[in-house]
């Protein structure tokens, strides 16, 4: 049979066939994470990639296929779709309307304005010949048909969690985005987090009033930890006609999103549910990086290099810079990268030890001999089985977040009694805690840019009807995630990746790894 999309004269397939996915995967797959696995296509019988779980649904898409339609696909090449909710998967009689940049004069010379319900992005790109395909996610990007008149959509935007550059700029492109793009004008910000949907606390958003947003840090709606109750969010969404939800956050965050989908789900809503993820540590999986590290990388260099200015003026001078990084290094591991005025970089993922060979005080002793000072950058989660048996070291923030103990004061002081007592020796301690500096900044111009492309993926997707989705570059291609997939698992530095060998061959220092027990 011959499926034509409605409306589109250039888009056009042939021998199309609906394929009956299973819901979980059935074969292992060379790499780990529970990946969905779709039965594979055979392209060289010039099928289309993707033909099932409503890529656009179609004219003349045939519901009646069987599962003996598609005997002639058992070619296995290891092609995996992880795909995202749909309405049309609760709400099959949706209608359709064309999609407003169809006429939209920015959009007019751009050679293809849809994404093609096609198009998908691979997860593995450094792959081997004859491997299997692999896990895809489906493209980002605006589709020729929405689910949504502009005219009856009622936006909202939430922000969760800690700050981060960029949230503003999120916040101001999605209401210009949906303005803009779609001609959406009723668009509300929900304010103090999740909590703030509840306790009805809103703000009228427009294109005005989030005008200059961007030049601030912070988030224009407050933020909060905590707070969610998906019945109470649920209703509220319902009592106050919303059909289109956004929501900044980081991992708890999203997993209230998903669990907000889910019940919007189970009470069969017109509503779709996007997430933005939002982590300063750079520790969401899946996707390249999160929005806000390249300026709190950039703003780092700010610390470390008055640190280094303040070591290098005295004499044994050892200069310590806190930078965030509960779980994962990474901001600590670029910023030592970008500044090559680091000796060591400790990081939550690599255990060290003080003393003995091998160990720190080893090191910083060596150091101030051949270079008179020493500058160590620490992420906070780092050396956190120093202070293990704390009083306070089990108590948690409204997230369920541990709380860390201050292992910057606690190393400063360590080094200052070893050098001063053990070794009778005097050293100039100084000691920078930049972490609130950072936060608090406005996004740089690369972030900024990387904001508006996240927020206007969040708008096309939700205007096309997905929901229970967040959106990221994947291999630098922003793609539809399911929500589960980036907080199933928290992204961390590998020490037995290239990254890590370039940064233990930047600063020279030990790999601690050789401690004898």
């Amino acid at each position: 049979m011959d499926l034509q999309l409605a409306s589109s004269p250039n888009l056009h397939f042939s021998s199309t066939k609906t394929l009956p996915f299973p819901s979980r995967f059935h074969k292992p797959l060379p790499f780990s994470t529970n990946f969905t696995y779709y039965k594979p296509i055979n392209y060289s019988k010039n099928k289309p990639l993707i033909t099932g779980y409503h890529p656009i649904r179609a004219q003349s898409l045939n519901p009646n296929s069987t599962p003996s339609d598609n005997d002639d696909d058992d070619d296995d090449d290891g092609f995996v779709l992880e795909d995202v909710p749909h309405l049309t998967n609760y709400l099959p009689d949706l209608p359709t309307y064309p999609n407003p940049l169809e006429y939209s004069q920015a959009y007019a010379i751009v050679k293809n304005t849809f994404v093609s319900p096609e198009d998908v992005l691979a997860y593995q790109i450094v792959v081997q010949r004859g491997s299997p395909r692999g896990v895809h996610f489906r493209r980002a990007g605006p589709r020729e048909k929405v689910y949504f008149k502009p005219e009856e959509v009622r936006a909202c935007i939430v922000t969760c969690g800690g700050l981060c550059p960029g949230i503003n700029t999120v916040i101001r492109e999605i209401v210009c985005g949906l303005n803009y793009m779609y001609g959406v004008n009723n668009i509300l910000g929900i304010e103090g987090g999740y909590k703030g949907f509840y306790s009805r606390n809103t703000m009228e958003l427009s294109p005005k009033i989030v005008n200059d947003i961007h030049k601030r840090g912070g988030t224009i709606l407050q933020t909060s930890r905590g707070g969610h109750d998906t019945n109470k969010i649920v209703d509220n969404i319902q009592d106050r006609g919303i059909n289109q939800v956004y929501i900044i956050g980081g991992d708890g965050t999203q997993k209230g999103a998903a669990a907000i989908s889910k019940e919007v789900e189970r009470r069969r809503l017109h509503v779709a549910v996007a997430g933005i993820p939002k982590t300063i540590d750079n520790d969401i999986a899946v996707i390249d990086k999160s929005f806000g590290f390249d300026t709190a990388v950039e703003e780092a260099q700010r610390a470390i290099n008055a640190a280094h200015v303040e070591v290098e003026s005295v004499d044994n001078g050892i200069g310590i810079v806190k930078l965030m990084g509960r779980y994962s290094g990474f901001i600590a591991m670029f910023a030592t990268l970008a500044s090559r005025d680091v000796d060591c970089c400790l990081i939550p993922e690599s255990p060290f030890y003080l003393e003995g060979e091998g160990g720190l005080f080893e090191f910083v002793q060596q150091r101030l001999k051949e270079n008179r000072h020493v500058v160590i950058v620490l992420a906070e989660g780092a050396g956190q089985d120093f202070l293990s048996g704390s009083e306070n070291a089990t108590e948690k923030d409204a997230s369920g977040n541990k709380l860390l103990l201050d292992i910057g004061l606690w190393l400063t002081q360590k080094i200052k009694d070893h050098f001063t007592t053990v070794k009778g020796m005097a050293v100039n301690m100084k000691y920078i805690d930049p972490t609130y500096m950072i936060r608090a900044v406005p996004s740089n111009a690369s972030d900024n840019i990387y904001c508006t492309l996240l927020a206007q993926s969040a708008v096309h997707g939700a205007m096309a009807g997905y929901t229970g989705f967040t959106v990221g570059p994947v291999n630098s291609r922003h793609a539809y995630i399911p929500i589960g997939h980036v907080t199933e698992a928290t992204n961390v530095v590998k020490l037995t990746d290239r990254m890590w060998a370039r940064l233990l061959a930047s600063t020279n220092q030990p790999t601690f790894l050789n401690k004898h027990e």
